[in-house]
């Protein structure tokens, strides 16, 4: 498949003027319906991939190749530009130019590569730690070289706001830049006060993990240089509550046909691309033009 129009449209993005609210998709039919909805990007988390594929927390349990294989099954379901979290890259920096293969090749128009020491190392380690800045570089200036096509957003990402402090993470975003990154993605940013404290030290466009209540404003966040910012994973939870209870229901006796909250006909069609197929089933299986 071609990506590279979707991978244009997400550039257009990051040099834009706008911040924008991705949709948190993690499967072939949310990034339909994110789609059809209007949103301009899919961001597909490392929580939400652990959550579809394994069934379980985020502690970077899953591999590589299960989380290229399920973007993959969301950017060939329709044209939505993908941005994906791809943790700390599964390893070290050679790890993390196979990580860009694998993503590029999946069809992914962003993916960022974080300073976190990962996975959870053996014994009482406390609070998160990160990655010397020095090998941070490393990382991301081997994600740009394995980078095939120069579309392909690859953002530099760190939790130091919330881990190390202000002054810590102003070294660590001024040394990705430094590698070429195309964005910077800050993880923790609670307040106004951080993020102003932040945004003058970088010159390209941010991307901000969740934001709570007090950040939630899009022209501010725009004129702080900020291009896209999570609002939460809130769509896969909401699907885990919709068939706990509709299977609950079921479980209790109550008859499929007095279930509520089901998907109609029309939506049904809509996000299996029914009208596409049925062109191609009446062009290609019945002789049909």
């Amino acid at each position: 498949m071609n990506w590279t129009e979707r991978r244009e449209r997400f550039r257009g993005i990051l040099s834009g003027g706008q911040c924008v609210y991705p949709a948190s998709v993690f499967d072939p039919i949310s990034a339909r319906i994110a789609e059809g909805l209007g949103f301009e990007i899919g961001m597909f988390a490392g929580s939400t991939a652990s959550l579809t594929v394994l069934g379980a927390q985020d502690l970077i349990l899953i591999t590589l190749t299960e989380f290229a294989a399920q973007a993959y099954r969301i950017c060939r379901a329709g044209s939505l530009a993908l941005m994906v979290d791809a943790d700390h890259g599964y390893g070290n920096a050679l790890n993390v130019m196979r990580t860009v293969e694998e993503l590029e090749t999946a069809g992914v128009s962003g993916l960022s590569i974080e300073d976190t020491k990962l996975p959870e190392p053996y014994g009482k380690s406390g609070s998160a730690k990160l990655t010397s800045i020095e090998e941070g570089v490393g990382k991301m200036r081997a994600a740009l070289e394995a980078r095939q096509d120069p579309n392909l957003v690859i953002a530099g990402r760190t939790s130091a706001p919330q881990i190390t402090g202000i002054e810590d993470t102003i070294k660590r975003v001024n040394a990705y830049e430094k590698a070429g990154v195309d964005a910077i993605f800050l993880v923790g940013i609670k307040t106004r006060k951080q993020l102003e404290g932040i945004s003058p030290a970088i010159r390209i466009p941010i991307i901000l993990g969740t934001i709570g209540p007090k950040l939630r404003d899009i022209d501010y966040l725009s004129r702080q240089g900020v291009r896209i910012a999570l609002q939460g994973h809130q769509p896969i939870m909401a699907s885990i509550q919709a068939v706990h209870v509709t299977l609950k229901a079921l479980r209790e006796g109550t008859p499929p046909e007095k279930l509520n909250n089901l998907a109609d006909d029309d939506l049904k069609k809509q996000v299996t691309c029914d009208a596409s197929v049925g062109r191609w089933r009446k062009k290609f299986l019945r002789g049909e033009s």
